[in-house]
């Protein structure tokens, strides 16, 4: 490849990690909040209300529902709102957030159903308030699934971060777009193809790293 093309890819490759980095980590913000709450509200737990849980688990399950293509399209004015842009690497955090605090909420849910309901109940026989059992007992607890959780979403968000790029989102599906399919540009295709392969595999072996590490720890 030449000089410009490898500036080109770096630059694609840097507005990726970009777009991640930022929107999984207000997903995770969000997100796993929003998981316990799931938890908590479920019938028979620390604070059960079937209303509640009913009505984040619809909100939830309708934003899983939505395919991303659809989904960056169908919230271009909130995009619009928040950045002054719909296209571009922070325009596309938008919706790429949007799309992961559902999926990580689920996620959080998950892991901590895992955690053995008789932590909980030991928890609260010491009289552990519901603030501390979440925060003493269920997350760290469910800390491996969170982990393994995170390294999920992080790798989904590349696949949609590629994605974006079909609407001008930048990152390494731009460049695969613009210079791989649409200039016929083989090598630069192939070029994409492996640093995105390179980046799913760095990144789940981190995350699998990390919960080793957790679970050897407990």
């Amino acid at each position: 490849m030449s000089a410009d093309a490898w500036s080109l890819l770096f630059k694609a490759l840097w507005e990726t990690l970009y777009m991640v980095a930022f929107s999984g980590g207000i997903s995770f913000l969000l997100g796993i909040p929003l998981g316990v709450l799931l938890y908590v509200t479920r019938e028979g737990r620390i604070l059960e209300n079937r209303i509640a849980n009913l009505a984040l688990g619809g909100i939830v399950n309708a934003g899983r529902s939505i395919p991303f293509i659809i989904l960056m399209v169908a919230i271009i004015p909130l995009t619009r709102l928040l950045t002054g842009t719909s296209i571009g690497t922070t325009a596309a955090i938008v919706p790429l957030t949007v799309a992961a605090i559902p999926f990580v909420a689920r996620i959080a849910e998950g892991a901590l159903n895992e955690v053995p309901s008789g932590l909980v109940e030991a928890a609260q026989s010491m009289g552990a308030s519901p603030l501390q059992i979440v925060t003493r007992v269920l997350l760290p607890e469910a800390r491996p699934g969170l982990i393994n959780g995170m390294t999920i979403t992080l790798v989904t968000l590349v696949s949609y971060s590629a994605m974006a790029g079909a609407i001008g989102g930048g990152g390494l599906g731009d460049l695969g777009i613009r210079y791989g399919y649409q200039r016929f540009d083989g090598v630069i295709m192939l070029a994409t193809v492996v640093v995105l392969i390179a980046l799913v595999q760095l990144l789940q072996m981190v995350g699998d790293r990390l919960q080793h590490y957790y679970d050897r720890s407990h």
